[in-house]
């Protein structure tokens, strides 16, 4: 008989009972004994979700494949990758009421689209083989002309997702993931993040060493990255990390990891073709969580003077998205924690994807809406939830 842990390893979404009771939910069994996408009743917002108190969770969009990062337009159109479906939608909130009005596909026949950014007259968008742009006008709601390629990308690998942020040199960064859990790469693209001009010239290695930098997000002049550590080395070892990103530094993978935030790195020994004076140079986490977790994308909350603000406790504070472990007993992740910049502190914020085996959503972005609550993104029941405050 199949085990559960085998079970969990191969199917990762295994939908929860009672979210499905709570939302009132439709669902079909593959033969793996996998869940297919879930529907949610739009008339039943409560989705089960844990936040604290004084917070509501509701699913915002629906419909999507596998919905993965988010960026706001300079109108505060919300703008959503779907890797699977190849397509970039515009989720619509017009008259700022906090509901959807509708969400529109801008752009489609993508590969693998991922990271988004917009920045001056163009939307960049980050597919798994090169970042393109698409000129954009405030308020556009579908492309207006085929996408321009700027920059090749590693095609494929074990981590295939790609981010592009603007930095406020006006510079573009990039990053890929590894091709594989440990190893030497043999393309100076992966498992880095590489700066170029806002045209795609004039590349330059920014950053080495990080295995599969997914999240990546400017504030205040800072550079921060969640990262995916390697995998079989137990439960716990090593964490996942959170970094800021400094200039021709070397974040120590593959050769080291972290154990604990602030801590120098320790020497990989399985892999072992350096030694612990070259990890004592690799740059420290100043954050951690529990390993396996998936730390995917990030956002610092800026809510203030607006109608779903946050209470100021949240003000400055970075919301990560962690999308599960494959490989851990307990299960890790599936849930979004803030993470304070200054101290390294992490507290759970939305919480309720799993419970034991079973997981009911795999959470990959967060991002704040214009009215100050925040938009999650889920890719295991294609949807993209509302988190707001005083039930605005």
């Amino acid at each position: 008989m199949t085990s559960d842990f085998a079970r969990a390893a191969r199917c990762p979404t295994l939908f929860r009972t009672t979210l499905m009771a709570a939302v009132g939910l439709s669902i079909g069994l593959t033969l793996a004994g996998c869940a297919t996408v879930i529907k949610p009743d739009t008339a039943a917002p409560d989705v089960g979700l844990s936040v604290p108190a004084g917070f509501r969770a509701e699913v915002y969009a629906q419909g999507f494949k596998k919905p993965r990062l988010m960026a706001v337009s300079p109108n505060g159109d919300v703008f959503l990758s779907d890797l699977e479906a190849g397509r970039v939608y515009v989720l619509l909130d017009r008259n700022g009421d906090g509901k959807l009005d509708s969400q529109q596909v801008f752009a489609e026949g993508l590969n693998e689209p991922h990271g988004l950014a917009f920045h001056k007259d163009y939307l960049y968008v980050a597919n798994t083989d090169a970042v393109v742009r698409f000129p954009y006008k405030v308020g556009d709601t579908k492309a207006s002309a085929a996408p321009e390629t700027l920059v090749g990308l590693p095609v494929k690998g074990k981590h295939y997702s790609r981010t592009v942020v603007f930095g406020p040199d006006d510079r573009m960064y990039v990053a890929a993931g590894s091709d594989c859990n440990v190893c030497e790469e043999a393309d100076p693209k992966r498992a880095a993040v590489w700066a170029y001009d806002e045209n795609g010239q004039n590349g330059q290695l920014y950053a080495s060493g990080l295995r599969n930098a997914v999240g990546l997000a400017w504030h205040d002049g800072t550079f921060y990255a969640s990262v995916n550590g390697r995998d079989l080395l137990g439960n716990d070892t090593p964490p996942e990390s959170f970094f800021v990103v400094k200039e021709n530094q070397n974040y120590g993978w593959p050769y080291c990891y972290p154990l604990a935030a602030g801590q120098t790195q320790v020497w990989d020994k399985d892999f072992g073709k350096k030694n612990q004076a070259y990890c004592d140079k690799a740059q420290p986490s100043f954050a951690t969580t529990t390993g396996h977790a998936a730390p995917l994308g990030i956002s610092f909350y800026s809510g203030q003077n607006v109608k779903a603000a946050f209470p100021a406790q949240y003000n400055g504070l970075m919301f990560a998205a962690l999308h599960g472990s494959w490989n851990r007993l307990p299960q890790s992740g599936y849930k979004v924690i803030t993470v304070n910049p200054k101290t390294g502190q992490t507290q759970d914020f939305l919480d309720g994807f799993h419970s034991g085996l079973s997981t009911s959503g795999r959470p990959v972005d967060v991002q704040q809406a214009p009215d100050g609550a925040l938009l999650v993104s889920d890719d295991g029941n294609g949807l993209v939830y509302r988190v707001s405050y005083g039930g605005k």
